[in-house]
């Protein structure tokens, strides 16, 4: 006998709301989920926001387990799927540019306003599929538009790494960023600097794993936030891109960077081939990894890619065949010449 199908994520994600509204509670879909649905993707993921304190939503799941009881937020098993099931609240003051110094649990429309941007502040029945809007992101959906909620330098003091996260959602929906948000962004770019950089590089790395990062990479320097993840910013309003907007769409995310640098280092070089001396290359990775807190494997895959491109250009062609199938076989040969056939496909 085969087994039955596992329950699709929303399936889930409806059981889990339909079992809170039987104990007497509301039980919303929120923020992303939401939008994602909106714009006709299937969301990977759902969030659930409920008026039911943690100790009610512990007394629903008996196995739900805490990640954040002072913020109301806990983790819920259905179907093999894990929810985040959050109460509603409003935050108090923010002290340290990232998260409130403390929460009071209130209801629907204080927890949408709390929230970053209007198309992230809408909540939907789980049971009828009503859409329940307090902020207007239906509206900004539809303008395709990414609008901070409330005073965008006020989201911006909460936590700073909204400004990267406008740009990410941006170029991830091909919107364009409200005049307001986009101002406030710019005004207050040089303090992602103090975000830390595990915070910065998980940001970096969700841009350029996706196909629209040339559109991300130039809002990040449009809004002069790029000082942060290179240690230097460019003048200009975030010019073209060639490199990293030629690449396969599934690229990793480390040839994107190397293509990112690569394609800066080409804007200010006066004509010369950027990327072709070793030391340079190796003193900007040790920044990049620094700023982005990359990993191991992340640093040796971004040298590896740069050195094989030097190869490349260096005359690979004359070398023994010996010598070019060592090379052709080293990590990061690949990599490397997908960022070749954006410069010189012969």
């Amino acid at each position: 006998m085969n087994p039955a199908p596992r329950m699709t994520v929303r399936a889930a994600a409806v059981e889990v709301a339909r079992r809170l509204a039987e104990a007497g509670h509301v039980a919303f879909f929120a923020g992303g989920c939401v939008r994602d649905h909106l714009l006709g993707s299937e969301p990977e993921d759902y969030d659930i926001a409920t008026d039911a304190r943690p100790e009610r939503i512990q007394a629903v799941f008996p196995k739900a387990r805490g990640v954040g009881e002072a913020f109301g937020v806990m983790l819920v098993r259905a179907a093999g799927h894990t929810f985040e099931v959050a109460t509603f609240r409003e935050d108090g003051p923010y002290h340290d540019g990232r998260r409130p110094a403390a929460v009071t649990f209130a209801d629907a429309e204080a927890d949408a306003s709390r929230r970053d941007f209007t198309v992230n502040g809408l909540f939907q029945d789980p049971q009828t599929g009503a859409v329940v809007d307090y902020v207007k992101g239906q509206d900004d959906i539809a303008a395709r538009c990414i609008r901070a909620i409330g005073d965008p330098h006020e989201r911006i003091a909460e936590d700073r790494l909204r400004m990267l996260r406008a740009v990410r959602f941006a170029a991830r929906l091909g919107f364009a960023i409200d005049p307001a948000t986009s101002a406030a962004v710019r005004a207050h770019s040089g303090e992602l600097r103090s975000v830390s950089p595990e915070r910065v590089g998980d940001e970096v790395r969700r841009m350029l794993a996706h196909p629209a990062r040339a559109r991300a990479a130039q809002l990040v320097e449009a809004h002069a936030l790029d000082g942060a993840i290179f240690g230097v910013g460019v003048d200009g309003a975030g010019g073209a891109h060639p490199r990293l907007a030629g690449l396969p769409s599934d690229a990793a995310w480390t040839t994107a960077l190397a293509a990112w640098w690569l394609d800066r280092a080409a804007a200010g070089g006066a004509g010369q081939v950027p990327g072709t001396d070793a030391a340079e290359a190796a003193r900007v990775v040790s920044g990049l990894r620094s700023r982005l807190v990359l990993s191991n494997d992340e640093t040796e895959a971004l040298l590896a890619c740069l050195a094989a491109r030097r190869a490349q250009l260096g005359g690979f062609e004359s070398l023994t065949l010996a010598r070019r199938k060592r090379w052709m076989a080293a990590p990061g040969f690949d990599a490397a010449l997908a960022i070749l056939e954006t410069e010189d496909r012969a």
